[in-house]
């Protein structure tokens, strides 16, 4: 008996696994695999997108409350910034979504959310935008001032 998708996803991929592995592809069920296999590309442009975001947020924070930075918050952000390029050269391919409109609207909404809930300053005071190319937020020599 076949596991089914909508009852039992996990139970389901162990056996589309099985299925796989022994060759019996006519069993397969090809329109969810489908599914499940672009699911992982976007679940890896989620991740890159809420590490982006909380590095532009902490870029926020920097910017804009300059009387609290710390050593601490320096190390953050770096530590955001290895973390993101170790995302990029796991999954290059990921760079251009960094390009894309939408993907950088949406990691710099998620970043003035953070930034709001952390400085307690009001959303309107950041950029509606983000003013900051996306690959230069990245690099280590990059602090906004």
């Amino acid at each position: 008996m076949s596991a089914s998708y909508e009852k039992d996803v996990l139970l389901w991929s162990e056996e589309q696994a099985r299925l796989l592995r022994t060759g019996q592809f006519g069993r397969l069920d090809i329109e969810h695999l489908a599914d499940e296999i672009e699911d992982v590309g976007r679940s890896e442009e989620r991740e890159l997108a809420s590490r982006m975001a909380v590095l532009l947020a902490r870029l926020l924070k920097w910017r804009f409350r300059p009387e609290m930075r710390t050593p601490r918050w320096r190390k953050t952000i770096n530590h955001q910034r290895q973390r993101v390029e170790l995302i990029l050269k796991a999954t290059p391919s990921l760079k251009t979504a960094m390009s894309d409109a939408d993907w950088q609207k949406g990691a710099w909404l998620d970043a003035i959310g953070q930034a709001e809930q952390e400085t307690g300053l009001d959303e309107a005071v950041f950029p509606e935008t983000c003013p900051w190319e996306m690959r230069a937020t990245l690099d280590a020599a990059f602090w906004p001032d």
